[in-house]
């Protein structure tokens, strides 16, 4: 393969808030480069999971090299990333921006900028991006390319002027942002005589090739048989196979300056891969790493128990095969007196769990509980000690605990102003703060402190019916304040069921307790006995609900006789259901715990 001039690449991401046509946009420029062929081409080719082809979402981010012959009469390589737009998968995008130069910034031309939008735009921005504004949808009657193009230098600060128009979907106008990318975009720098320096950018496993690590390449070369050395870990391996992504993997000799491709160096886990690490040659190391990114950080915790006990080991195999292509998603194991042997397990946020429970369904054919999900809290003992909180039933008691911190978020909402009044109850009602808010046209952008753990359960679907689907969130984190946090327990027939026990604020605890109880009454059957089912802070009950007793007529076979044989049967059976109630364990059913947990 002849080596290319770094003048003649071009590596660009394309950015954009969900659904305003970032997978289209890319089918496209794959189509008119020729990379693939009209037989093989399919909609959303780069989403190859079956999860993202079904709900239409971008999760992994994708790379693929182009080939393209600009006006000028030149060859170009166009090192295409496709990036996810959902808040959770933020962090593929801050990895695929690494690598490149430049950013195509897909704004929808009937809807305009978003809260998304911004949010990866300023990514670009801290990453040094040259970025191409492109509006997509012109064909649509709802369209109003004039007012986003303002709204884009109103909101973000860019120069709109000479924003690229197209119809990702019927293709109009492809061959504008191809000559956008060549013309507008700089090349990347880099010095192949230079001591090799790689930024490890992603790494998946394969089954027949190993781990397969996506590099790019900032100076020297990555060619086969070379031993390479993880700056971070230490590790020094054998380079079997450098490739690109056309977007299949296609094997080259060597990758030089400014290249995005793979490698395969017949390494087991992902887990001794870092993302973010620096490759340099084990000869003639490099004497700094690259800037790499902050290790991804879980925000969400809940628990994962297998319905059937037996499915304990599968679930760990199957965690642990899912993490080798998933990097920030985190978990350790954990047991419970009601749900057995499970795993605690950490994620991004509430789609990234979702996501990652659903694939455990498919592709490995399990049956699961989840707990409810729950935010990592900063206990402060009254030693002076500092410890994190993932798990509500590891809560020490009051006495010891000092105080307690919880994560806050720093929120974005884009809104319709008609809905504008229901979206600030509703972030009042979460206990937000209010930073900002200001007004582009007809649309309010306000900008809230919120408590993550009001965030976490059902705030995006109440956002969303409360403004009819048209507000859009994004959110960052802004550290820990401490508050008034108690955690609550569930105890049934006086037994306290660890699965159920959550933390709220002192303010809602009532009410939460009180919701979890009635719901538990409709859910656990009744027994021969009467159930009490409480909801506690500490040893003070808060909340309570009776399950009645199954009536059996004992007095039945008497028939006629004097009123004190049945009255000492009476007696007997209260007798029968007091022992009972001391001794007998109630069994809730599994079925219960998932309806109880879903209120939440």
């Amino acid at each position: 393969m002849t080596e290319t001039p770094l003048e003649l690449i071009r590596n660009f991401a394309i950015i954009a808030h969900i659904d305003h046509g970032k997978s289209t946009l890319a089918d496209r420029l794959i189509e008119a480069t020729g990379a693939l062929s009209n037989r093989e081409m399919t909609a959303q080719v780069l989403d190859t999971m079956e999860i993202e082809r079904e709900r239409g979402i971008t999760i992994k981010a994708q790379t693929v090299r182009l080939s393209y012959r600009a006006h000028d009469g030149k060859t170009y390589v166009l090192n295409l990333m496709d990036t996810p737009g959902h808040v959770d998968f933020a962090y593929e995008v801050s990895r695929s921006l690494a690598a490149c130069e430049g950013s195509l910034l897909v704004v929808d031309a009937s809807q305009g900028v978003e809260a998304q939008t911004l949010a990866n735009v300023y990514q670009a921005i801290e990453a040094g991006h040259e970025i191409v504004p492109v509006l997509n949808k012109i064909d649509l009657p709802a369209a109003e390319p004039e007012r986003v193009r303002a709204q884009i230098e109103e909101v973000i600060g860019l120069d709109a002027a000479d924003a690229v128009m197209i119809s990702a979907k019927t293709g109009l106008n492809i061959e504008g942002v191809l000559e956008a990318l060549v013309t507008r975009l700089p090349p990347p720098s880099g010095d192949a005589a230079a001591p090799l320096k790689a930024l490890l950018v992603d790494s998946w496993y394969d089954p027949y090739l190993g781990v397969v690590i996506l590099v790019r390449v900032k100076d020297g070369r990555l060619a086969r048989g070379q031993r390479i050395r993880m700056m971070a870990t230490g590790a020094v391996h054998v380079i079997e196979q450098t490739g690109i992504f056309s977007p299949r993997l296609q094997p080259v000799a060597d990758l030089g300056p400014g290249e995005i491709g793979y490698i395969t160096a017949g390494i087991k886990t992902v887990a001794d891969c870092r993302v973010g690490d620096t490759l340099t040659d084990d000869r003639r190391p490099a004497q700094t790493p690259l800037p790499g990114f902050k290790p991804s950080v879980p925000v969400v915790w809940c628990g994962l128990y297998p319905v059937d006990a037996d499915d304990f080991e599968k679930l760990r195999d199957s965690l642990g095969k899912l993490r080798l292509n998933d990097a920030s998603f985190h978990y350790e194991p954990e047991t419970s007196a009601a749900l057995g042997f499970g795993f605690r397990c950490g994620f991004l946020g509430l789609l990234h769990l979702e996501i990652v429970q659903e694939r455990l369904a498919r592709e490995f054919d399990l049956d699961l509980i989840a707990t409810a999900p729950s935010v990592v809290y900063r206990i402060h003992r009254t030693n002076g000690t500092i410890e994190d909180l993932h798990n509500p039933a590891d809560m020490p008691d009051g006495s010891v605990i000092d105080h307690i911190e919880e994560p806050w978020i720093k929120a974005t909402i884009m809104v319709p102003d008609e809905y504008l009044g229901a979206v600030l109850t509703l972030c009042n009602e979460r206990r937000g703060q209010q930073v900002d808010l200001t007004y582009v046209g007809n649309r309010a952008m306000a900008v809230y402190r919120l408590p993550l753990n009001e965030v976490v359960f059902d705030f995006y679907d109440r956002l969303k019916s409360v403004s009819r689907g048209y507000a859009s969130f994004d959110y960052q984190m802004d550290g820990y304040a401490e508050s008034d946090l108690v955690r609550i327990s569930i105890l049934v027939n006086g037994e306290p069921v660890d699965a159920l026990a959550f933390i709220a604020h002192r303010a809602a605890a009532e009410a939460r307790g009180r919701a979890i109880c009635l719901r538990l009454k409709e859910l656990i059957p009744k027994q021969l006995f009467k159930i009490a089912v409480q909801a506690a802070i500490g040893a003070r009950v808060i909340a309570r609900e009776t399950i009645g007793a199954l009536a059996k007529d004992v007095t039945a076979k008497c028939y006629g006789g004097d009123i004190s044989r049945k009255r000492k049967l009476l007696e007997k059976q209260k007798e029968g259901k007091k022992r009972m109630r001391q001794f007998g364990k109630v069994e809730i059913p599994q079925s219960a715990f998932l309806a109880a947990l879903k209120t939440n």
